[in-house]
Order: structure tokens, then C-alpha cells, then sequence
């Protein structure tokens, strides 16, 4: 039998207290979603209903439910990940596959840090100006779209260029030894195995587009209307929008109704993020190397 030496005893010591550490900072991490999630449910738990899903706010949003908010939140993500996802997705392509290391290529990359930089409320007054004013598409669903998709497109850029680069450089090459063209290769072989990466920057954009507020409140969505968005030009409702009303801005609110709204979006992150990591597992477990 051999003895463990004093260093090998040593490092299993200094293994286990860095094992406890990282132990605790992510029980820390956890610990402050579980009380929200917990305190969320406890207070707002109680007026989540059918009804409360399906039917239109009355009594000044004192009372009834929230669909025209929910309906309203599902048009905005859907037409911003419509307008954002290619558009980042091709900017990450031409980054990492065709623009070579020069001055141009340089100002893109400082361009794209800097919008992840611009405060919401700043990609709110950029969206009044450019898509409600100059392009006239009025205070509507696709001018909050397109607001919330600027102000996404570097999430998008960066993951799905991350994860262009992760693919190995040899899986291009053999290609273009077998005579393949550089978008083949990139159509048939590079994008296929990064689609699961593509995907989590999607789901980072779906979690922040749902909760955004200033960009949606100049742009496009209402603190009420008694109808439902017919199309992309009509003004719509919003979760995050409705919530923010609610709990500040109308009087003689039930206590429960704010924590409710809240319950129901928080809600409806998770069921889109999961989702995406279903749709992205299912990918991964058909990717072929």
C-alpha cells in the first residue's frame, strides 16, 4: 500500500475548500430567485385563473384579466426575433467567415460593443426617431419590435459568433478540399454544428425583450386599449408595460394583481426559454460530426 504524500494531502485540502466556495456563491445565486419566485407565487399565486389569462382588464385594470397584454407581449417578441435573429446571425457570418482583420472590420466590432453599452431608455428615443417618426410606421407593434430588435442585435452577433468559431477550422478545410465553396461549407457544415450556440443567444434575447419596458413605452405599446392588435401597424398591450401601470400608476389595485402580472411574465420567460433549450437539445443530439 502506498501513503498518500503531505502534497497530495495538501491539494485534496485545498480542492475540497475551493469545491465549498464554489458551493456557496452558487447556492447565493440561487438563493435570491428562489424568495422572488416563492414571494411571487405566495402573493400573486392566488388571482391566476383562466379567466385572469383570458379576458380584458375592466374596472380601470383594477379588475379582470391581462390577454391583451399577453397577447401583445407574444406579437413584440415574435416580430423582434423575426427581424433580429437573421440579421445578427448573417453579421456574425460575414465577421467570422469573410471580413478579414482591417480598420473596417475593427469599427463593426467597436460599433457592436458600444450598442450593448446604450441604455434602454436611450434605444427609446433612437426608436421614436428613426422607426416611429422618420420611417412612419407610428407608435406600433413593428416599431417596438424594431426597437427591441437594435437593441438585442449585439446578443445575437456575439453568441452566434462565438459559436462559429468553435467549430473547428478543420471541418472547413476538408471541404474545401472536396471542392465545396465557402457559403457551402458554411450553409451544410459550419452553421449546423453552431446552431445549438446560435440558439442560447436567442434565448438570452427572448428573456430580454419580454421584460424590456422604456423601449416598448414610446414606441408602441399602451397602458390600455379595448382591442387586440389586428396587425404589426396597431399599438398593443404589454406584460411589462401592464405590470409597471398596475403597481404604480393606477389607485385601488388588489394587492395581488401586480404580484400576478409579475407570476405570469416571469411565467412566460421560462416557458419560451425552455422551448428554445428544448428545440436547442433536440439539435445537439441530431448534430453529426
Amino acid at each position: 500500500m502506498f501513503a498518500e504524500s503531505a502534497l497530495n494531502v495538501r491539494n485534496k485540502r485545498v480542492q475540497n475548500l475551493y469545491r465549498i466556495l464554489f458551493l456557496m456563491m452558487t447556492v447565493l445565486l440561487v438563493i435570491p430567485v428562489i424568495i422572488i419566485l416563492s414571494t411571487l407565487i405566495a402573493k400573486g399565486g392566488s388571482i391566476i385563473s383562466i379567466d385572469f389569462l383570458f379576458t380584458d382588464p375592466t374596472n380601470g385594470m383594477t379588475a379582470g384579466g391581462i390577454f391583451p397584454a399577453l397577447l401583445g407581449t407574444v406579437w413584440i417578441v415574435a416580430v423582434a426575433l423575426l427581424a433580429s435573429v437573421p440579421l445578427g446571425v448573417a453579421a456574425a457570418i460575414y465577421l467570422n467567415e469573410y471580413a478579414g482583420d482591417n480598420w473596417f472590420t475593427r469599427m463593426i466590432q467597436l460599433a457592436i460593443i458600444n450598442l450593448a453599452g446604450v441604455p434602454s431608455i436611450v434605444h427609446a428615443l433612437f426608436g421614436v426617431g428613426a422607426f416611429v417618426i422618420f420611417f412612419g410606421f407610428g407608435t406600433s407593434i413593428l416599431a417596438a419590435s424594431l426597437t427591441l430588435a437594435i437593441m438585442t442585435l449585439p446578443v445575437v452577433i456575439v453568441s452566434t459568433r462565438e459559436s462559429l468559431r468553435a467549430v473547428p477550422q478543420a471541418f472547413r478545410e476538408a471541404c474545401w478540399n472536396m471542392g465545396a465553396t465557402r457559403w457551402q461549407t458554411i450553409k451544410r457544415v459550419v452553421l449546423p454544428n453552431a446552431v445549438s450556440g446560435i440558439l442560447t443567444g436567442v434565448i438570452l434575447e427572448v428573456s430580454r425583450t419580454t421584460g424590456e419596458t422604456a423601449p416598448i413605452m414610446f414606441t408602441g405599446a399602451a397602458f390600455f386599449l379595448p382591442f387586440l392588435p389586428q396587425s404589426v401597424f396597431d399599438q398593443t398591450m404589454a406584460l411589462s408595460l401592464h405590470l409597471f401601470v398596475v403597481a404604480t400608476q393606477v389607485p385601488g389595485v388588489p394587492e395581488n394583481l401586480p404580484y400576478g402580472v409579475a407570476l405570469v411574465l416571469i411565467a412566460m420567460v421560462l416557458l419560451m426559454n425552455s422551448i428554445s433549450i428544448a428545440f436547442r437539445m433536440y439539435l445537439r443530439g441530431k448534430k453529426k460530426w
